[in-house]
């Protein structure tokens, strides 16, 4: 093994098709570029910082919830299991 490489010339996965793609499927989120209102974005910066979390996660957490797509979380799970185990 070298001491040192030189990686000056290599290429950036998001570069590589197939390796951008794994890192897409992987993180399972996408970056993109939205335009908000200001209040609404102050609005949700103010919410987040109660709340102690993102506000680009309290947004998220929105959209999934108007969506009707709970997020799977420990007290969802525990209803889901014993509702599973009671109907056995």
């Amino acid at each position: 093994m070298r001491e040192e490489y030189d990686f000056s010339k290599a290429k950036r996965a998001s570069d590589v098709p197939h390796l951008a793609k794994l890192q897409e499927e992987a993180t399972g989120k996408s970056r993109i570029t939205i335009m908000l209102d200001n209040d609404v974005l102050s609005s949700f910066r103010e919410e987040a910082a109660k709340e102690g979390i993102g506000y680009q996660t309290l947004i998220n957490k929105t959209l999934r919830l108007s969506l009707g797509n709970e997020p799977l979380n420990e007290e969802l799970l525990r209803k889901v299991l014993r509702e599973e185990l009671h109907s056995h």
